[in-house]
């Protein structure tokens, strides 16, 4: 093995001991071995493309903010009571402890991830070759911005470092990091764009600016800034895909290999997709077909297609319909709402056809008739998101943001670990519901 190669495994192996738990004490013992890496812009890819695994394969963090989400919002049904787990996800309320294995890996996993980024990030800068650089720092940041907003998905705090005894931070001022972190990796591929030697050492499939600026946009909502989500949600190109690209060996599609391909856990509750009367799916809409698949003989009926159909689909970092779904948002809870602007937004998910989607995601409806009040508007926002947006794990986050009743949640945030209540004394208290 070369010598560069075995140096990013023993750093990536190290990286990999004992980082579970909330003392987040991540440090590689052998200094020596992240020196080198330190200084090895191949190294640091190899480093950026383990983060990418970490994040989107087996059950990392797409599988547990899609569980998590999907359960505490109604999206999913429990096939086997076995799967403790996910049981307490199904049940909600106080069933839900910090004993619970999907938030638990969902708080370490997102804690390692933004640990290895920020090793990337802080070596980076001293690279000379600053079209490799750009790119090391931008993939980088959007690693770390979304197992942020993941943390931030769920628990009322998230920690404001990595160390032992740190302190927590707000949700919203976790936005704002994430966002100053997006702002400085898209100024740096300004300054010097990603070479096209940085793309032959990651994995293919990430668009970084667009991807970046889609991240900001996204959390620039949930921050409530909605002008800045607005203009960075125009700067999206609706016409490329970006996603985690799976195949069929290491590097395998999560939600299927659990779900899809055992049928034994979980799977879609049904066509409404899980929302209230008032807000179900148009019988005719072409997103349902896409998103689930149908057996009329072996239960259960309904059972997930879509982003989960095979062990290599690949998975959308976004998708691009929720960047005008953001728009339309925007527009309506801006300081001067346009909810006739709102509705223009809408009506382009509404009437989206599967072929005009980068992924083939499209209602196919007929357009929504004005004029709607900004109450109507919000209202429908959170449906076409429901819909388009199916099983992404943003649910829970939209239907706190939107203000749905509370009976369409099971838990507004979830408790945290007990290994981070009983090691690190800053741990806030735990939510009332």
């Amino acid at each position: 093995m070369k010598k560069k190669l075995y140096i990013t495994y023993l750093v990536l192996a190290a990286l990999a001991v004992n980082m579970s738990g909330c003392i987040k004490d991540y440090a590689d013992p052998s200094s020596a071995t992240e020196e080198n890496v330190a200084t090895n812009p191949k190294a640091l890819a190899g480093v950026i493309t383990s983060l990418q695994s970490r994040y989107a394969s087996g059950r990392n963090n797409i599988y547990n903010t899609v569980t998590a989400s999907g359960f505490l919002t109604g999206e999913l049904t429990l096939l086997n009571q076995g799967n403790t787990a996910e049981l307490q996800l199904s049940l909600g309320g106080n069933a839900l402890d910090g004993s619970n294995t999907v938030m638990s890996g969902l708080w370490t996993n997102s804690n390692k991830i933004i640990y290895e980024a920020n090793v990337v990030l802080t070596n980076s800068a001293g690279i000379a070759d600053k079209a490799f650089s750009s790119g090391l720092i931008g993939y980088a940041t959007i690693f770390k911005s979304l197992a942020m907003g993941d943390l931030a998905a769920f628990w009322e705090k998230i920690p404001s470092g990595i160390g032992e005894n740190v302190t927590f931070i707000t949700r919203q001022e976790a936005y704002v990091k994430i966002i100053a972190d997006i702002d400085l990796a898209l100024a740096g591929i300004t300054a010097n764009p990603i070479s096209s030697a940085f793309y032959t050492n990651v994995p293919a499939g990430i668009d970084v600016v667009n991807t970046l600026r889609a991240l900001k946009a996204r959390y620039a909502l949930y921050s409530g800034n909605f002008s800045l989500a607005l203009t960075t949600a125009n700067t999206v190109d609706l016409t490329k895909k970006s996603g985690f690209q799976h195949n069929s060996t290491l590097n395998t599609n999560g939600i299927f290999a659990a779900v899809t391909g055992t049928n034994n856990l979980w799977q879609p509750v049904g066509v409404n997709l899980g929302l209230p009367t008032t807000l179900a799916p148009n019988a005719g809409d072409k997103r349902i077909p896409f998103y689930l698949s149908e057996n009329l003989t072996v239960a259960p009926r309904y059972r997930m297609a879509g982003f989960a159909a095979t062990i290599s689909s690949e998975w959308p970092v976004y998708l691009p319909g929720e960047m005008t779904l953001i728009k339309a948002e925007a527009y309506a809870r801006q300081a001067s709402p346009d909810p006739a602007l709102a509705l223009i937004e809408l009506n382009k998910i509404v009437t989206k056809k599967p072929a005009a989607d980068p992924y083939g995601v499209g209602a196919d409806l007929p357009p929504l008739v004005g004029p709607l009040t900004t109450a109507q508007i919000l209202a429908e926002v959170f449906k076409q998101r429901s819909i388009e947006m199916f099983l992404s794990g943003q649910r829970l986050e939209d239907s706190r943001r939107l203000a749905r009743p509370q009976t369409e949640r099971k838990r507004n945030f979830v408790n945290y670990p007990f290994r981070e209540r009983d090691q690190n004394p800053n741990t806030p208290a735990d939510p009332a519901f």
